[in-house]
C-alpha cells in the first residue's frame, strides 16, 4: 500500500532556501503584482496632471510627501526588476543562456541590477 508523505501545511518562507533562479522568479511575480496594484494610483495622478494648472501644481507639491516618495522608490525597483527579469525569461524561452550555470549567472546579474536601479532612483528621489 502506498503511504502519502506528510507535507507541511504552512510553509515558513524564512526556512525555504530558494536558489537564485527561484528568488528571481518570485521577485518577478511580486514586482508584477506591485506594478498592477499601482495602476489606479498612476491613472489618478495622470488625470490630475492634465486636468488644470491648479491640480497639476497640487500634484507636484504632493510628490515631495513621504507616501509618494515611498511609492516611487518601490515602483522604481519593481519596474527595473520586472523589465530585466522579463527579458531574462524571454531569452530563456528561446534558449539563450538556458544552461543551468548561465541561468544562475544571469539571475544574479538581474537581481544585482535591480538593486542598483533601486539605489540610483532612491538616491535621486530622497536626496
Amino acid at each position: 500500500m502506498i503511504t502519502k508523505q506528510k507535507r507541511p501545511k504552512f510553509l515558513n518562507l524564512m526556512r525555504i532556501h530558494l536558489p537564485v533562479t527561484g528568488l528571481n522568479s518570485f521577485a518577478h511575480r511580486i514586482s508584477g503584482a506591485l506594478l498592477f496594484l499601482a495602476i489606479p494610483i498612476l491613472i489618478y495622478d495622470f488625470n490630475l496632471s492634465i486636468k488644470d494648472v491648479a491640480s497639476f501644481n497640487s500634484l507636484l507639491a504632493d510628490f515631495n510627501s513621504l507616501p509618494y516618495k515611498l511609492l516611487f522608490t518601490i515602483l522604481a525597483w519593481a519596474i527595473g526588476h520586472h523589465l530585466l527579469a522579463g527579458i531574462r525569461f524571454l531569452l530563456h524561452e528561446i534558449e539563450i543562456w538556458a544552461s543551468l550555470k548561465a541561468s544562475i549567472i544571469v539571475s544574479w546579474v538581474v537581481n544585482i541590477s535591480g538593486v542598483i536601479i533601486f539605489i540610483l532612483v532612491a538616491g535621486r528621489i530622497w536626496l
